[in-house]
């Protein structure tokens, strides 16, 4: 069920604290993965509350979380599935495909959406990541209000590579 606009506000800073941390991050990444969550908009927290806490198919997702030199809005690291809310700025954009090559390298798949989606038609969105948390997407998918692209694969050892 999708979450409230009461819920959103409620959860606004939640897990915010300040203070030294135990990271293996280069220094300044978690500082910025937490400027991130916290100049989020209304679609990225309605989103969040329906990824955190395993609501989609008891699965973990994080939010902010960086691959490389990137910066994934949510990830479910245990699926390999990145989820991306964009806004109009995003909109064809050369670096956001290069973003999403870099990932797809790194055996990630990469669903984007817009934000009007986040806002108007979640319950039908929550439904397209957990098809794409369980495999059931089979194939790339670009369509003007969404995009999702596999991971690019890996040769096993039976595989020949030329």
């Amino acid at each position: 069920m999708p979450a409230t606009a009461q819920e959103v506000a409620r959860t606004a800073g939640v897990g915010e604290k300040g203070g030294q941390t135990r990271s293996r991050r280069k220094a300044g990444t978690t500082k910025r993965a937490r400027r991130l969550r916290q100049a989020g908009n209304e679609a990225e927290a309605l989103l969040w509350l329906e990824l955190k806490r395993s609501r989609l198919g008891e699965c973990k997702f994080t939010r902010q979380y960086p691959i490389g030199p990137y910066f994934a809005d949510f990830v479910c690291r245990q699926k390999k599935l990145v989820v991306e809310k964009d806004g109009s700025q995003h909109a064809d954009s050369a670096y956001d495909r290069r973003r999403d090559e870099f990932k797809r390298a790194q055996g990630y798949s990469v669903l984007r959406f817009w934000n009007a989606d986040v806002l108007r038609h979640r319950t039908q969105l929550c439904e397209t990541i957990l098809a794409a948390l369980y495999s059931r997407m089979t194939e790339d998918i670009a369509a003007p209000d969404m995009r999702f692209i596999q991971p690019e694969s890996k040769p096993s050892h039976g595989d020949i590579t030329l």
